[in-house]
């Protein structure tokens, strides 16, 4: 083993701990990434910048811009519109159907994006004909992933597997060329899932009030001048004596005391770090002697603006709405602090909870000022605002409303139709091979521009970038180990290991290992490093190199047993129905039997 392949796997591992680990987000990681490989010389700069010009990058932006386009328009609302109406099925019924119809879409719509709607009119749904949502938001993400693995431009990672394999000297794939096993997967996938829906967990017809827990709200509380609290110690007061809220750290004066005792007296403009549920921050909210959510400096203003604007305003006609952030929000990144200094849609931030993690631990959250916690895809934002300007919120792109609010958004029946019929173009160029995929995503994205159903304004702050600069800082790290001969080093270390073995243990090894690799790495990750492996084996086999492709094509895809395995399913994970056990179950389960399944069928084309 030389130098430069222990640097590569060096490099490699470092970068699986930051996935796993979540230790910096998915785009910082990738800059890491070119910057490792570029500064030990293991590729050049222009190959450290090559996966921002890769074929497959340029494609997966543009299939998002048109997914994009397609939701705006409402042509995706509108495919799934009639949902609506099935609500009178029994579960075991309206489970299937809702995982059929979210997989046929997403075979030809970024999965992501489906996933997000289909959130939307879950909630709607469970809120108007007390269905359960965490009976059907866990099968639509899986439904979206299999249906995604049904086609070429069903996934970022199927385009990512077949442009790596191009550039290694292997035949490109036809857009239907592996339908046949994805559809088969599909329906396995969805019969799995409904007899195992049985054990996922029912959520009841709690209101917002009920759904936070104590260990999941935390916001800031400032006291007054006039408040009662001044020179009590803590235990004298409510704080002390109420188990529906804790304070977790004490900041005065720039000194912050973490889990403050109960002899510590309170003080004037004091900050408390507080966990309590949203009924008891009802009551704070109203204390003239406790400010919620305001910063220290305008604290005794704000509160005389609120005597004021009770004159006017009634507390009734104020509620708290809770939001979930969505890949591509413009509140992505954003500070509680920045958020109340901008505002939006007339509301007031008041808290956050956070999508829950390998190491988002409730620990981990409160060694931040409460203040400077950004926001992230999966968290969600607690805001307070009056009741008649609920239907603003409903404006915003990619945030879901967690609450039964009814809106009306007009869209026009004009771009809906041509929106839709560029879909199809786009479907149709590719599929028959008159245009490759990436030609006929940009084509698409042009005919949007020019028959204004897409704006580029709009689009800038909602594409998810974080997927485009992955692709782009792993791609490299695909070339590093190609360059280094690191592929070829693992490729004979397996090859020894496997000497003498059947096609079907060979190949069901790289469709584990793929499977594996994929629960803590990206999936677009994972299947970089994977295909240029999996090749070297089949070349080293003198086999055909196409189901070693495809064992990784759906390896990467299928990792259900971790939320951590598709963007769609950390998503789910962070809405709060699902524990990770009932991924490690229900998606091992589905996962091992896709792996048998998918092993046999592999096989046979040998």
């Amino acid at each position: 083993m030389t130098t430069e392949i222990i640097l590569v796997f060096s490099i490699l591992l470092l970068t699986i701990v930051l996935f796993a680990f979540e230790v910096f987000s998915v785009d910082k990681i990738a800059f890491l990434i070119i910057a490792s490989l570029s500064i030990t010389g293991l590729i050049t700069p222009e190959q450290a910048i090559s996966g921002f010009s890769n074929s497959a990058t340029i494609t997966v932006l543009s299939l998002m811009i048109i997914a994009l386009a397609l939701e705006d328009n409402g042509v995706i609302a509108s495919m799934a519109r009639f949902l609506k109406n099935l609500h009178v099925l029994p579960l075991f019924l309206l489970l299937p159907v809702f995982m059929f119809i979210t997989g046929g879409i997403s075979a030809f719509i970024n999965t992501t994006a489906v996933v997000i709607v289909f959130i939307k009119i879950i909630s709607e749904l469970a809120k108007r004909f007390n269905l359960s949502q965490s009976k059907l938001l866990m099968p639509i993400s899986f439904a979206g992933i299999l249906g995604g693995s049904c086609t070429l431009m069903g996934t970022s990672t199927n385009l990512i597997v077949n442009s790596v394999a191009q550039d290694l000297g292997a035949e490109q794939f036809s857009f239907f060329e592996f339908s046949f096993f994805g559809l088969i997967f599909l329906i396995v996938g969805i019969l799995v899932v409904t007899f195992a829906s049985r054990w996922l967990p029912k959520d009841s017809e709690e209101n917002l009030e009920e759904a936070y827990e104590l260990d999941k709200f935390i916001t800031v509380v400032f006291i007054n001048k006039d408040s009662e609290l001044i020179d009590k110690k803590i235990e004298d007061t409510f704080f002390f004596s109420t188990p529906e809220i804790s304070i977790l750290k004490l900041i005065r004066k720039g000194q912050t005391i973490n889990d403050p005792g109960k002899y510590i007296t309170l003080n004037e403009k004091d900050r408390l770090l507080v966990m309590c549920d949203v009924e008891m921050l009802a009551k704070l909210n109203t204390d003239k002697g406790i400010t919620v959510h305001k910063d220290q400096e305008v604290a005794e203003k704000s509160v005389e603006e609120k005597v004021q604007n009770t004159s006017k305003k009634k507390l009734e006609d104020f509620g708290f709405v809770e939001l979930l952030i969505l890949p591509g929000s413009i509140l992505i990144g954003k500070t509680l602090k920045q958020l109340r200094k901008q505002r939006f849609q007339g509301a007031l931030p008041i808290a956050i909870k956070k999508r829950r993690n390998i190491r988002n631990t409730h620990q981990r959250l409160i060694r931040k000022d409460i203040k400077e916690i950004s926001l992230k895809p999966g968290d969600r934002l607690l805001v307070e605002i009056p009741k008649d300007d609920v239907s603003k919120l409903h404006q915003m792109e990619n945030v879901a409303i967690l609450q039964e609010h009814k809106t009306k958004i007009y869209q026009n029946s004009t771009k809906k139709q041509i929106s839709f019929a560029i879909l199809l173009l786009v479907v149709a160029l590719a599929a028959s091979g008159v245009l490759p995929i990436l030609v006929s995503a940009i084509t698409g994205v042009a005919l949007l521009l020019l028959t204004r159903c897409l704006e580029l304004n709009d689009v800038y702050h909602r594409i998810n970038w974080q997927v485009i600069f992955l692709l782009a800082g792993m791609i490299p790290l695909g070339i590093a180990m190609s360059n280094t001969g690191a592929d070829k080093w693992i490729s004979e270390r397996l090859l020894e290991l496997l000497s003498g073995q059947s096609n079907l243990i060979i190949i069901g090894l790289i469709f584990l290992i793929t499977m594996l690799m994929s629960s803590v790495v990206s999936n677009n990750a994972t299947a970089i490093i994977m295909t240029p492996i999996a090749i070297a084996v089949a070349i080293g086999l003198n086999l055909s190199m196409k189901p070693f492709i495809l064992a990784v094509l759906f390896g990467a895809n299928f990792s259900f047993f971790t939320p951590m395995g598709y963007q769609t399913n950390t998503l789910i994970y962070g809405m709060g129905f699902y524990k990770f056990k009932h991924f490690f179950i229900i998606g091992g389960v589905l996962s091992l039997i896709l792996w048998i399944l998918g092993t046999f069928m592999l096989a046979t084309m040998f």
